[in-house]
């Protein structure tokens, strides 16, 4: 997981040569993102990380309220162990556990560095990243590919435009 969790769910949804993909349609991949997040699994809580990356992705563009429905089925709890802070969570249901820490996670994230969060700039693609450069100008997902594509695009219309000049 390279983004911040709840990007990280968002981008589990993406367009590959027209179509949707869906990563947790693969065996095992939800129980591996899960695992890989630090976050306890069941029986509904595919259908509830859905339910989270669709709110996520209305959030993104501006409509909060599926999220708050989200974030309606639980809570933190301040707590002291051993001396350190911590926050319990406490939820309605406990298939909604992954799903309202994530929800919980991008509430922190937009108001920590909510200025960062971008939708990458190739229009065909639906990823979304944290900017995390120094002087806050990353464009792309990924320079290997929504980057280059758009450089060599760019290159391409040079070349055409030389081209037809002559």
């Amino acid at each position: 997981m390279g983004e911040p969790l709840p990007l990280d769910l968002v981008n589990t949804l993406w367009i590959d040569h027209g179509a949707w993909v869906d990563y947790f349609d693969a065996p095992g991949a939800l129980e591996e993102w899960l695992a890989a997040a630090g976050l306890p699994g069941g029986e509904g809580v595919g259908e509830r990380l859905a339910t989270a990356r669709a709110a996520l992705r209305r959030a993104l563009q501006g409509d909060t309220a599926e999220l708050d429905a989200v974030l309606d089925h639980g809570a933190t709890r301040p707590r002291l162990r051993d001396g350190a802070p911590y926050e319990e969570v406490i939820v309605d249901d406990p298939d909604w556990h992954a799903a309202w820490v994530v929800a919980a996670d991008f509430v922190r994230l937009v108001a920590e560095r909510g200025e960062r969060v971008r939708k990458c700039a190739n229009p065909g693609c639906v990823l979304w990243f944290l900017d995390v450069s120094k002087n806050g100008s990353r464009r792309w997902c990924s320079m290997e590919l929504c980057g280059n594509r758009a450089k060599v695009g760019r290159f391409n219309q040079r070349h055409r435009e030389v081209a037809n000049a002559d």
